[in-house]
């Protein structure tokens, strides 16, 4: 006869260090309830609305999470644009269309690092690493930062990029494309990886739509559901299809992130040599009166703004729904019937972020 029991996972764990606590309830090996507790950390960010300006208000939005950190940034300034009407200059759209998609890459590329690493292959991980570290080269360079980057402003943009280091940029894809190829085979080819992630942690599509699972998280289980195709920004302009998967298990998730950074790559071309000249932000006067439900595509799936303004210099409401939060009661599912030695990968594979869960 089986034994059932309850054994605490996290929030300290060699595998994950976010502070989430799991109670997994255990029939010998097998799981088969996932009892999540979230809410250790208190930020206050969507309090700090009533103390902080609202044009100020953007380096505060930043800092919900620092991966995703000009995603934050820009889908708070689009919402409090469209509350005032303000129309930004082109280029500002594209700007923030590249930066969005340079974003995406090093989200992914941080994420198949965390991956090979959960499953001991520590070469894999610094390769995905190292292709990394060049992202965040052409951050600093175009920003001046690497981790927050500050140039998001209600407008437009805080600073351009030349056409000099456009073609630059162009140049180090091409190089990062062929370096991917590389680590991509490993992951999708190799035996040891492979016996890791397939057949492992299926969700339904079904599952995956009543459980209101977003990003490749949900893309890998069959629905092409991506919020870039609204057309924000400058993505209205670019030619793309949402990359999915029917297969649903951890090895899907992976596969999907993958062909997600050769398309994000494939964006930055397109937006480079498309983007036209002129100024990157433009003037304005008031204050915002109104509301707005801003929606966007992180790396990490579907995070959703809601601003509301009363005209004054300081914002009445903003909320936040962050894509972990939206996967937490998918990932509940996939974990029951894994073994015990999955669970790090299984959660790993939601990419979560429970920087951006703890608001």
């Amino acid at each position: 006869m089986s034994t059932r029991s309850t054994i605490p996972f996290g929030p300290q764990h060699p595998v994950l260090p976010e502070p989430i606590h799991l109670d997994l309830v255990l029939e010998d090996e097998k799981v088969v309830e996932a009892i999540p507790s979230i809410g250790f950390v208190h930020r206050g960010l969507e309090k700090l609305v009533e103390k902080k300006e609202f044009t100020e208000y953007v380096y505060v939005a930043e800092r919900i999470c620092g991966i995703c950190s000009f995603m934050h940034g820009m889908g708070y300034c689009e919402a409090v644009e469209h509350i005032m009407n303000i129309e930004l200059p082109p280029r500002a759209y594209y700007l923030r269309t590249i930066w969005c998609e340079m974003s995406r890459i090093h989200s992914h590329l941080l994420w198949l690092g965390l991956l090979a690493d959960a499953f001991g292959f520590e070469s894999l991980f610094m390769q995905s690493w190292k292709i990394r570290e060049k992202v965040l080269d052409m951050f600093e360079a175009s920003t001046g930062g690497r981790v927050i980057f500050s140039v998001n402003k209600i407008g437009g943009q805080r600073k351009d990029m030349d056409a000099s280091m456009l073609r630059q940029f162009v140049a180090d894809f091409t190089d990062i494309e062929k370096e991917l190829k590389v680590v991509a085979r490993t992951f999708l080819e190799d035996t040891a990886v492979n016996s890791r992630l397939r057949d492992v942690g299926f969700l339904t599509k079904e599952q995956a739509h009543d459980l209101g699972a977003v990003g490749p998280f949900m893309r890998a289980s069959g629905i092409a559901l991506d919020n870039r195709k609204l057309g924000y920004a400058a993505y209205a302009d670019l030619n793309f299809e949402p990359i999915t998967s029917t297969v649903g298990d951890c090895y899907a998730r992976c596969d999907v992130r993958i062909r997600e950074i050769f398309q994000s790559i494939d964006l930055i071309r397109q937006a480079i040599s498309r983007i036209p000249g002129g100024e990157v932000a433009v003037p304005f006067k008031g204050f915002p009166d109104g509301e707005y439900f801003m929606r966007e595509e992180q790396p990490r799936g579907e995070a959703i703004y809601y601003v509301k303004a009363n005209g004054t210099k300081f914002i009445v409401r903003f909320r936040v729904r962050t894509p972990t939060f939206a996967n937490l009661p998918a990932l509940l599912e996939t974990l029951k019937g894994c073994q015990l030695a999955d669970v790090p990968i299984l959660i790993l594979t939601i990419d979560p972020c429970i920087s951006c869960t703890e608001r």
